[in-house]
């Protein structure tokens, strides 16, 4: 995995260069605040030249309290600099949207949260605040507020609707009410820890989690990874997309109302967890990956192979089904459209970006682990609506199968660690190709080789972000097979 480049940008000279930037294709994944010093700020952007260019962290000296807004010009940053108003204290000049994102309206932090000095197990006090809502008028027109508390076990979030009739006028969400902090809760922890939190963040994707932060550990320390534990990391990254990509279909089936379709991808989705526990011992497959390789080999059971190509072969006639039932096709088709130059605009990642088709996929285009010695297909198409992203999703389960084969058939001998030895004040990059997207984590070690500062560029951040586009000019019959169509998880954007 290639280090990213490093370079010092002037504030002066911010907006500018990230004009050029995006004038020539380029890209601005996410950005993030932390403190180098106390009461000193630093701000920093991942950007790319191009899809396979190498990346690239800009930083910005913010010690006045103050930068330009890069929002107008890449509106993929717009909730990346609310974030760090809300948890660093920064100030972004001409944001079109600078109210709170993270924190609730009427919250009054003593300081930054995520300032070093910020006073240990002091509740955040609150004063009643009427919540920002736009101004929306005309005759018939209905609001409706649905959530936090939704049904079935949903996690939380909060949803204000405006329309006429069935019709969208407009769509606001809010999350974050169960926000954790855990970008926080790595602070002073030894990098062997921040493994143990970083595997917790999303539960649907502790694989993807662990590996992108340790990955960002290793880069940090200049520990290279055996082999063996390499091609293990593939191996359980790809069981992890096809549980995660499994439930989805479920999921999508049952908003479609096809009872039966949402309970044999519920089941296939239980098979794969069965056979994640025979494997690994964990369902979730967490306890496993570590910063140097892996806390203990994964030798796979007799039989391992068969179980896979039944299931390969159960799972591709369940899709098949689905893709042949017209009342399920014609709920999919022209809802939730995303048009190619929105979701490049706006931000979208993983099989989203992919069914408009942006053709990026992290495994191939920063190479990581095994998969660059791995060939493999990524599936794209260009009408950008939910039966685009359910058919991205259902080829690269199949694709999973083939990789997982690969890597069974291949898989080297020899050690499954090399311990890291912690580098005062390095910091690192790491990421993966999530089920959901691209996951990125930053870390900032201190003067002990400890966790200074951990930032997490989820996914789920960035497609929530864009789902929105999609929701306005809809109708209320087509919201619920809309967002899950989207894939999307709550405690992955909260954090």
């Amino acid at each position: 995995m290639n280090a990213a480049r490093h370079a010092a940008v002037q504030p002066s000279d911010l907006r500018e260069r990230c004009r050029q930037l995006l004038a020539n294709g380029g890209s601005m994944h996410m950005a993030w605040a932390w403190f180098p010093k106390p009461g000193a700020p630093q701000v920093l952007y991942l950007a790319a030249e191009g899809p396979r260019a190498p990346l690239q962290v800009w930083r910005c000296d913010a010690s006045n309290g103050s930068l330009p807004s890069l929002s107008t010009i890449a509106p993929s940053l717009s909730w990346y600099e609310r974030e760090i108003s809300d948890l660093c204290g920064v100030r972004f000049d001409g944001h079109p949207k600078p109210e709170p994102l993270v924190l609730q309206e009427g919250a009054a932090p003593v300081c930054p949260p995520l300032a070093p000095d910020y006073p240990p197990d002091s509740p955040m006090s609150f004063t009643r605040a009427p919540i920002q809502i736009p101004f929306v008028v005309g005759k018939d027109v209905q609001e409706l507020p649905f959530g936090p508390v939704r049904a079935d076990v949903m996690e939380s979030a909060q949803f204000l609707f405006f329309y006429l009739g069935e019709h969208i006028l407009h769509y606001q969400p809010r999350l974050f009410f169960k926000h954790r902090g855990m970008e926080k809760r790595f602070e002073r922890l030894a990098c062997g820890a921040g493994a143990v939190l970083a595997e917790r963040v999303s539960g649907t994707g502790s694989v993807a989690h662990t590996l992108a932060y340790c990955q960002a550990v290793e880069q940090a320390c200049g520990c290279a990874v055996p082999p063996r534990a390499q091609a293990v990391r593939v191996l359980l990254a790809e069981l992890e997309r096809l549980y995660n990509h499994l439930h989805y279909f479920g999921h999508l089936a049952d908003t479609t109302t096809l009872k039966v379709g949402n309970a044999e991808g519920k089941w296939l989705e239980e098979k794969v967890k069965q056979l994640n526990g025979r494997l690994t011992g964990s369902r979730l497959l967490r306890n496993i990956v570590v910063p140097g390789g892996l806390r203990t080999d994964v030798t796979p059971p007799a039989g391992l192979s068969s179980s896979l190509e039944s299931l390969r072969e159960e799972t591709a006639g369940y899709l098949a089904k689905l893709a042949e039932t017209n009342s399920y096709l014609d709920r999919l088709i022209t809802t939730g459209e995303l048009t190619a130059a929105g979701a490049w605009e706006h931000g979208a990642t993983g099989p989203v970006a992919r069914a408009s088709g942006i053709d990026q996929d992290l495994r191939r285009d920063h190479g990581y682990a095994l998969y660059p010695q791995l060939r493999f297909p990524i599936p794209t198409r260009k009408a950008g609506d939910a039966n685009a992203r359910a058919q991205v999703r259902a080829e690269e389960i199949l694709s999973s199968f083939g990789l997982i084969d690969e890597v069974l058939q291949t898989m080297p001998g020899g050690a499954i660690r090399n311990a890291p030895k912690p580098v005062p004040k390095a910091e690192g990059l790491g990421w993966a190709e999530s089920p959901r997207g691209a996951l990125f984590y930053a870390v900032h070690l201190d003067t002990d080789g400890r966790l200074a500062r951990v930032k997490i560029g989820s996914p789920s951040f960035a497609n929530w972000r864009v789902f929105q586009y999609t929701v306005r000019d809809s109708n209320m019959m087509d919201y619920a097979i809309n967002e899950a169509s989207f894939g999307l998880t709550v405690a992955g954007c909260d954090r």
